[in-house]
């Protein structure tokens, strides 16, 4: 039991660091005034963090043999990390953290039903059930509550 308490605390501080990076990238875009520059800064620190991670752990590189069998999307999560950051550079100062959170998270929640639904990207498949359709109108009504 402790340890499901420290993953839900670990998620939970996971996404107030979500609302903290999107706060001072948009603020580091107001210094810059430079949507682009605030999100390259962005990834050139997280880049930097992730290098220092696989120091750390002392991570071999993955043989050539095994990269060669990645799909080729497998490899492009980070266009939509950067899709996400620039967004949160944009939107952050014009709706303000909540909102965009709030929309962010509703996002996620009807994206992540429909890849549950359909198994997409190797997920395992979920199909959508009452439980998932009011969880998604709650979220929404959530959004719609926060935005006023």
């Amino acid at each position: 039991m402790s340890n499901m308490i420290f993953s839900v605390l670990l998620a939970l501080g996971a996404g107030v660091s979500i609302v903290i990076q999107q706060a001072l990238n948009a603020n580091l875009r107001a210094d810059l005034n430079s949507a682009a520059w605030s999100g390259f800064v962005s990834y050139a620190v997280g880049l930097a963090c992730m290098a220092l991670l696989v120091l750390a752990l002392r991570e071999p590189i993955p043989p050539l043999a095994m990269m060669a069998r990645i799909p080729w999307w497998g490899w492009i999560g980070g266009l939509f990390g950067a899709i996400f950051i620039s967004l949160g550079i944009v939107l952050v100062p014009h709706l303000g953290a909540a909102t965009f959170i709030a929309l962010l998270v509703a996002g996620q929640m009807l994206g992540s039903v429909v890849f549950d639904h359909f198994g997409w990207l190797g997920l395992a498949q979920r199909p959508i059930d009452l439980s998932r359709v009011i969880g998604v109108i709650l979220l929404i009504a959530g959004v719609v509550l926060i935005r006023r």
